[in-house]
């Protein structure tokens, strides 16, 4: 194992022999994964299809729930596999193609609810220039640089590890993390890896997201204070989904960050695997659950697409 060319696996160090419980574990996992297409894809069709949902906030609804499709794939199919695995040998290729989807995931999550706070915030408190600000063609615009800044950014950051001397292939997690990797080597030079980390997943991608849209909630509050009852349900109505989904999102961050940087003895095992997974499985079937509850629009969108469905029968 001296020789970092050797090792051309990891071993996943968090999964336990569940004995006959692993076979209701993958259950319960597939089921939970075909609950996040299910509910994601649905509301995806709902918003394609109804006309009067094509307007810039649901458009990146939209791009919302394609992304969660995206980030509980990254996980849920390995998960399922590693439940079942007598070894939780993962692959180098496929570790790292795992950080990639994973990163990309999270960076595209916060682009996202940073954009939709914008939009709100342009919505609320500049009304009369919305249509000018927020077209569906800035919409896709905006959507695209979103990707693609997340896939280069987490694309350069890998850039730096791959290659990295490793002298070690334990990683105590269900799922390959870039900082556990990182710390896996021997080289002398990881430490610009680590810094990179910690730029790219403290800073860029969580700090100056929540900051951003910190100030665009005190913005609005300013002027929701000043306005009539009817915009104060309105702000209310379409703020409050997207400011659970970010709170329940920073929390599952942190939460990974670091528990990926010091140890967590005291917090239960079960309870410590479940909270490193929810970013990627609560939070993708969290999302569709409360838009689809909260915005009126999407609601009775669903029972035009129901009522179609049943005369049609």
């Amino acid at each position: 194992m001296e020789n970092s060319t050797q090792i051309m696996s990891f071993v996943l160090a968090m999964y336990v022999n569940l004995g006959h419980l692993k076979y209701l574990c993958f259950t319960v996992a597939m089921l939970f994964y075909l609950s996040v297409i299910f509910a994601n894809i649905l509301l995806i069709v709902i918003i394609t299809l109804d006309r009067n949902l094509h307007e810039p906030m649901y458009l990146f609804l939209c791009n919302l729930f394609v992304n969660e499709i995206y980030g509980s794939t990254s996980l849920l199919p390995c998960l399922m596999v590693q439940i079942l695995s007598e070894t939780h040998e993962i692959s180098a290729f496929f570790c790292f193609i795992q950080i990639f989807n994973i990163h990309t995931y999270v960076a595209i999550e916060f682009g996202t609810l940073t954009i939709m706070a914008y939009d709100r915030y342009i919505c609320i408190c500049k009304p009369l220039h919305y249509n000018v600000i927020i077209t569906k063609r800035i919409v896709q615009k905006v959507i695209l640089v979103i990707w693609t800044v997340s896939f280069v950014e987490v694309g350069v950051l890998l850039s730096f590890t791959i290659n990295l001397k490793r002298c070690r292939a334990v990683i105590n997690k269900v799922f390959c993390a870039h900082h556990l990797v990182v710390e896996l080597s021997c080289s002398s030079d990881r430490t610009v890896s680590l810094i990179h980390d910690l730029v790219f997943g403290l800073i860029f991608t969580v700090a100056a997201p929540v900051s951003y849209i910190s100030f665009t909630y005190v913005k609005i509050l300013a002027v929701c204070s000043k306005a009539s009852k009817e915009t104060k349900s309105k702000a209310f109505d379409t703020c409050t989904p997207h400011f659970i989904s970010l709170i329940s999102f920073v929390f599952a961050c942190f939460y990974s960050l670091i528990t990926q940087r010091f140890d967590m003895f005291s917090v239960p095992y079960p309870l410590c695997v479940f909270l490193s997974m929810y970013v990627v499985i609560i939070q993708p079937l969290q999302n569709p659950v409360i838009y689809g509850l909260k915005l009126s629009k999407i609601r009775q969108a669903c029972k035009n697409l129901l009522t179609l469905k049943a005369s049609q029968l």
